[in-house]
């Protein structure tokens, strides 16, 4: 590739320090492979755009007026910095209608996805970048620690998810999560169904925060009141899952061998093979860093080897739907010396905080 293209999305924070976000108005940053990077800006947003650009790493801005065409000054940059390949990767949220607008400004031009690049670069976190997802992960727990205690048979779901918000700016954290409860909390993401909470019910809260921009990613699975054995069994089983997923996170080994530590716990203990329900109905585990998801995953297939600098969830999942869903996360890094959790795990379903 000769340059990539990215919006102000959280890859160009990553590269240039920079946020911005996407509009419908075509802002980016082209990274060549040799010289210095250059923005695309509209010109009627360039002192906005001068106020966050950091200096150090390029403050170049080629501004286009709205009759203009910002895929024009894209190819210009590129050209300038000099082509040998005659191909610009496109990082993978661009939008179709400016990675288009490129290819028509440079028909000649091989239009590739980034991502090798981008990933391979995101992937591995350095030792600066662990330490503010740590920061981000103890400030989720004191959240969450303060939230809970709040708790009462009759409260709503916004209500606690307000709670925790408010827990989160006490602490001086922008932060939030959602709250599903008892047969609710068998949908993974959720139910936009208004929920009570009542004695006995199971509550599952899934959130986290930002630090710098590094995220947090926690799920904590509770019953209100004395649980029955069933709710019981089956946290237990969860937490055996979770426990054969961080077992399995070895470097060197392949990111799916976690996912089939995980479900085979939950296989053994009677419940329904692949992704049917009940059962484990998604992917043990995310990349995290900038973005909540991102590279790579436990999954089957996904045949990545695990390595130093790495961030995942470890976080397996009991659906059953019509009665209730059990889910632990706690999110990973991997050291030189192999996997440490961000977080303390559940002790048990009576004590969510370890």
């Amino acid at each position: 590739m000769d340059a990539i293209f990215m919006e102000g999305t959280t890859s160009c924070f990553y590269y240039t320090g920079m946020h911005w976000g996407q509009s419908e108005r075509t802002f980016g940053v082209v990274i060549p492979a040799k010289g210095s990077i250059a923005y695309v800006c509209p010109k009627f947003e360039e002192d906005r755009a001068r106020e966050l650009i950091i200096p150090a790493f390029g403050d170049e801005v080629r501004c286009w007026e709205e009759h203009e065409s910002p895929y024009a000054l894209i190819v210009g940059i590129v050209k300038d910095r000099g082509v040998k390949y005659k191909r610009i990767g496109m990082e993978e949220r661009v939008r179709f209608f400016i990675a288009n607008g490129v290819k028509k400004e440079a028909p000649d031009f091989e239009i590739v996805e980034a991502i090798s690049v981008v990933a391979g670069c995101r992937i591995y976190k350095s030792k600066a970048e662990i330490a503010l997802m740590q920061k981000a992960n103890d400030v989720t727990i004191e959240a969450y620690k303060a939230a809970f205690a709040t708790i009462y048979p009759g409260m709503s779901q916004t209500e606690l998810s307000n709670n925790i918000s408010a827990a989160f700016r006490k602490l001086g954290f922008n932060g939030g999560a959602s709250v599903q409860v008892g047969k609710y909390a068998a949908l993974p993401h959720g139910s936009i169904t208004p929920q009570t909470i009542r004695e006995g019910d199971i509550v599952m809260i899934d959130g986290g925060t930002k630090c710098e921009g590094y995220e947090s990613d926690i799920t904590r699975t509770i019953v209100v009141g004395k649980p029955t054995q069933r709710q019981i069994d089956v946290w237990n089983l969860e937490k055996k899952a979770q426990d054969a997923a961080f077992a399995a996170i070895k470097i060197g080994a392949a990111c799916e061998t976690v996912d089939a530590a995980a479900r085979n716990v939950i296989v053994s203990g009677g419940f329904s093979k692949g992704y049917k329900l009940p059962g484990l109905p998604h992917r043990t585990g995310h990349g995290i860093g900038l973005d909540g998801h991102e590279w790579t995953n436990f999954v089957k297939g996904n045949k990545t080897l695990i390595a130093p600098g790495m961030c995942f969830s470890d976080e397996p999942t009991i659906s059953i739907p019509g009665e209730f869903g059990i889910r632990l996360e706690d999110c990973v890094y991997i050291a030189e010396d192999g996997p440490h959790f961000f977080s303390k795990q559940s002790i048990s379903i009576e004590q969510p905080f370890g």
